[in-house]
C-alpha cells in the first residue's frame, strides 16, 4: 500500500466520490512544489496506490491538491471550490498518512485518517 492514501466522501450525497482527479506534492527547499504522483479515485473514492509501497518518504511539506470541480462537473452540480489544496507537515516518514475529504458543493473538511 501507498504510505499516503486518500479517501473522499461526498457527504451531500453521502456516498464515496468517485473519478476526483489528486495530485501529492512536495515543498522544496527552493520553495516550489515538486509533484510526486497523481490519480483519480476509484469507485469507493480511494486512492491506494498513489505512490509504490516501497516509495521512501522524507519529512517537509506535502500538499494533496483534490480537483473538485472535475468530480462536481461529472454529477452535474455547480460546486464553491474548483480544487481542494491540503497542506501537511509529514515528520515520521516511516509513518503511514491517510488524508481524507469531506466534501459538498459548498464545503469541505479534512483530517488524518489511520
Amino acid at each position: 500500500m501507498s504510505p499516503i492514501t486518500t479517501h473522499v466522501l461526498d457527504t451531500s450525497s453521502g456516498r464515496p466520490a468517485a473519478g476526483v482527479p489528486i495530485s501529492l506534492a512536495k515543498l522544496g527547499s527552493d520553495g516550489t512544489w515538486q509533484e510526486l504522483a497523481n490519480g483519480i479515485t476509484d469507485d469507493d473514492g480511494r486512492i491506494k496506490d498513489l505512490l509504490p509501497s516501497d516509495h521512501p518518504l522524507a519529512t517537509g511539506i506535502y500538499r494533496m491538491t483534490f480537483a473538485t470541480e472535475t468530480y462536481f462537473a461529472s454529477q452535474a452540480v455547480k460546486g464553491f471550490y474548483p480544487m481542494v489544496p491540503v497542506i501537511f507537515d509529514l515528520q515520521s516518514p516511516a509513518t503511514h498518512y491517510h488524508i481524507p475529504l469531506l466534501l459538498s458543493p459548498f464545503g469541505y473538511s479534512t483530517y488524518r485518517g489511520s
